[in-house]
């Protein structure tokens, strides 16, 4: 007769440790990176109108000139931002001013 062989049971192996993915960083702007507001007078209506430089999107629109750079400034000062107004009269017409 055949003698019964126990298989003895292989040793517990331990689990690999459960690691945490970390979380994907958010891109950091660069720190010489400054927001920069554009206020200009559109054409079609005469509205001066306030954007962010490279935008295609008006932030807000406004009757007069001192509205708008007003509203600019104070959103410049809250954001640490910098204005700057396009002239629509005189001799610096269409020039970039900053303030």
């Amino acid at each position: 007769m055949a003698k019964k062989v126990e298989k003895k049971a292989a040793p517990a192996k331990k689990p690999a440790p459960v690691t945490k993915a970390a979380p994907a960083k958010k891109p950091e702007p660069k720190a010489d990176a400054k927001k920069v507001y554009h206020v200009a007078k559109r054409k079609e209506d005469g509205l001066w109108t306030v954007k962010f430089a490279n935008g295609d999107k008006v932030i807000k629109t406004f009757k007069t000139k001192e509205e708008a750079l007003a509203y600019t400034d104070k959103m410049a000062e809250n954001q640490g931002a910098s204005v700057a107004f396009h002239a629509s009269k005189g001799t610096n017409k269409g020039k970039i001013q900053k303030r």
